[in-house]
């Protein structure tokens, strides 16, 4: 699979080092869908600036980047371009190695199962065989960095890029079982962004599955696993927070990075939920509407852990989709993620009930954003209703997406219990019902 990654690798690079050199890179860098206050290279550039003159970038209201990104780009702003690329480079592998290591998983554990005979008959065309799963990881691999998104995103600099890739390797060595370094880019992703703390539970369950750690409430195992995990995780957050104050010599950083995302103050048009709602808010309900649209990335991670504790690598699919949908300033880099795992759950589109339908709308709305926003911003003949009831149609469609694989898992894993073909008491054919 060496040789088939390669060339992909290279065809991925080939694209991006032609638009980088196109005219297309400054329109592409101006899109809503594709930056946002917090991503956009312009104010990576200007909190440059700020930095070089002496200013603190956090001393007005351009920049709101952690200073590790202004401080890595202050050495690699002359070779800002290879960096976006090699981040894209990083998650593309750091995917391939962790689905691959995950198939072996599964392939074992549905080996033993077999032999054990605890499958139904009648389910065995169920079954995942080794030669479907042979070219899952590449197809992963190919699904992020060919992804039009991907692509978008790196074109534009957007430092969505870097985020993907410090959860990419949080994932993989999750997957790999290395709790200290799982601790450390998950500590890294949340002082990036905040919402992927949610990503812990996952993490968690899958890291005590790995050791034969029940998740029993009464058991000092399971408490004592957490209590480990968490000092590793808040110690590297604690370390990376203060290495942010000695780099800035302040603690400004902290309300123009995390206060801007969790207050949202800018509410330039994006492809997420927040900002035409709360252009529309009055002030004195604002506080309280903030508090339930922020609520949203974090309510589910809750009933999702509980419903999916035996499958926390599908909870981490789902926790992505989840945090790319409801969080503050969406771009498309967040949506390509949690779409790159697709062909991992390849198995289950014979359950899938509107796949055709969901992937029509959210291809339709990708094509109607720069034509709705071209009829607001410059032709004048439409208004922001009109950008904003697309928007909607592609939150929706995702949320339709991702509920239609989450049924579909579910089903799948009620059949291989009770068998495919279910039957009433009376002999009867059953028709089975998601509550």
């Amino acid at each position: 699979m060496a040789a088939p990654l390669t060339l992909l690798l290279i065809v991925a690079v080939t694209i991006r080092a032609a638009l980088f050199r196109s005219s297309l890179a400054d329109l592409i860098s101006e899109r809503v869908e594709v930056v946002s206050p917090l991503t956009a290279w312009k104010r990576v550039v200007e909190g440059l600036a700020l930095l070089d003159l002496g200013v603190s970038p956090y001393s007005g209201d351009v920049f709101h980047e952690t200073p590790l990104i202004i401080y890595l780009f202050h050495f690699l702003v002359d070779y800002a371009e290879i960096t976006f690329m090699l981040a894209d480079i990083i998650t593309a592998v750091a995917l391939y190695i962790a689905v691959t290591d995950y198939n072996k998983q599964v392939f074992r554990k549905q080996k033993f199962v077999l032999a054990a005979d605890r499958f139904p008959h009648d389910c065995h065309e169920l079954i995942r065989s080794p030669t479907e799963m042979y070219y899952i990881p590449l197809k992963v691999a190919m699904f992020y960095l060919l992804n039009p998104f991907t692509i978008l995103s790196c074109v534009a600099k957007s430092t969505c890029g870097l985020n993907n890739a410090v959860i990419s390797v949080f994932i993989l060595s999750t997957i790999k079982g290395n709790v200290l370094l799982s601790a450390i880019f998950l500590a890294l992703a949340t002082y990036q962004s905040i919402y992927p703390v949610t990503l812990c539970a996952p993490a968690l369950l899958y890291l005590m599955q790995r050791q034969y750690i029940p998740v029993n409430f009464r058991r000092v195992s399971f408490w004592w696993f957490i209590a480990q995990y968490a000092f590793m995780y808040l110690g590297s957050l604690f370390v990376i927070i203060c290495l942010s104050f000695f780099l800035l010599g302040s603690w400004d950083y902290l309300p123009s990075v995390y206060g801007f995302i969790l207050s949202v103050p800018d509410l330039t048009p994006n492809i997420g939920l927040f900002w035409y709602f709360f252009a529309e808010m009055f002030e004195h309900f604002r506080l309280f509407f903030l508090c339930v649209f922020q609520i949203n990335v974090f309510f589910y991670t809750i009933p999702l852990s509980v419903k999916l504790k035996e499958h926390p690598v599908f909870l981490i699919f789902m926790q992505l989709a989840v945090i790319s949908i409801f969080k503050s300033y969406p771009t498309v880099g967040d949506i390509a993620l949690y779409m790159a795992f697709l062909p991992v759950w390849s198995h289950l589109h014979r359950f899938l009930r509107n796949i055709f339908l969901v992937s029509c709308v959210l291809l339709a709305c990708s094509a109607l954003f720069p034509v709705l926003w071209h009829l607001w911003i410059y032709a004048g003949s439409a208004n922001s209703n009109f950008y904003y009831a697309i928007t909607l149609l592609f939150n929706v469609a995702q949320i339709l997406l991702v509920s239609d694989y989450f049924y579909a898992f579910l089903r799948r894993e009620h059949h291989l219990t009770y068998g495919l073909y279910l039957k009433r008491k009376d002999g009867s054919e059953a028709t089975l019902v998601l509550k």
